[in-house]
Order: C-alpha cells, then structure tokens, then sequence
C-alpha cells in the first residue's frame, strides 16, 4: 500500500489529542453529573413518597386519578429541569447496554419493592394508612440507594468506549 502523502507522525499525534481532549471533557461532565448534585433523585423520592402516601387514604376514584395526574406531572416536571440543567447532551450512540440495564433494574427493583413492602405491612397491620406510609418510606429508600451507586456505574462505562486504540499509542 503506498502512501502519496508523507505522514508526520508527531502532527498526527497532537491532532488525535487535541481532538481527545475535548471528548474528555465532555465524559468528564457526564461523570461529574452522575456522581454530584443528587437533587434530582432526592425529589423524585419525596414525590413518589407523597403519592405511595396518598395511595393510603380512603379517595374516590376521581381522588385517585387526580393524584396519579400530579405525580406522572411532578415526574415530567423533574425531568424536564434536570435536563435543562444538564450542559452536556450524549449521542445517541454513546449509551449503551449498562443505561438500559440500569433503567429496567431500577424499575424492577422499585415497583418490586413497592409490592412486597405493600403486601408484608398489610398483612402485618391492615391499616391502609399505616401500611401506605411504611410501603412509602422504604420504597423511597430503596429508590435513594439504588439509583445513585447504579448510576454512577453506568456512566463509568461510557469513558471505556473507543479507549484500547488510545491507550496503546499512549506510550509515543
């Protein structure tokens, strides 16, 4: 294979940083994201609590679906100021296997938990409004631990993409 045009190999090597160095930074912001500014999920947590609460008190069924009205609202309000906030948008290609895993996990894990804490409180106590507060707290906290170490994991793998190429002219 011949080459019509000399290649400088130190020119080669700036422009292929000088066009990482901005990815770089832009996993960086993805990253810094994920792991700070845990609003977003404090918020949610409160307002699936205050609906799993809500659930507990003796409505008519105009009462019910008013109050799932306002908590699929609050939720499209939440995501809506989150992404304004967020500065960096991925590619659609970017996101990969461990974003959706973490998304069908983490409803998995919550509606789960919001049936089985439901079902053992009412069998212990029968209290609706007893059971709906205790079935609110836990499932609100099994939301809080699980969405902040899942997240962080998923982002994490999205530096990894493309790096064995990088890093094996790393050493030049």
């Amino acid at each position: 294979m011949a080459v019509g045009v000399p290649v400088d190999a130190e020119r080669a090597w700036k422009d292929l940083q000088r066009i990482r160095v901005p990815q770089e930074r832009v996993y960086d912001e993805v990253e810094r994201s994920a792991a700070g500014g845990a609003g977003a999920t404090y918020a949610t947590a409160a307002i699936m609590w205050v609906f799993l609460a809500g659930m507990g008190l003796d409505l008519p069924r105009w009462g019910v679906w008013l109050i799932l009205a306002g908590y699929v609202a609050m939720l499209l309000a939440v995501a809506v100021v989150h992404n304004r906030r967020s500065r960096v948008r991925l590619h659609h290609t970017r996101y990969n296997w461990r974003m959706s895993a973490v998304f069908v996990g983490g409803m998995v894990v919550t509606g789960g938990t919001v049936l089985l804490s439901g079902r053992l409180v009412e069998s212990l106590t029968g209290e609706p409004m007893v059971v709906s507060l205790i079935q609110a707290t836990v499932s609100a906290a099994v939301f809080v631990l699980f969405v902040g170490p899942a997240n962080r994991w998923a982002v994490g793998s999205l530096r990894g993409r493309g790096e064995p190429a990088a890093r094996e002219g790393a050493g030049r």
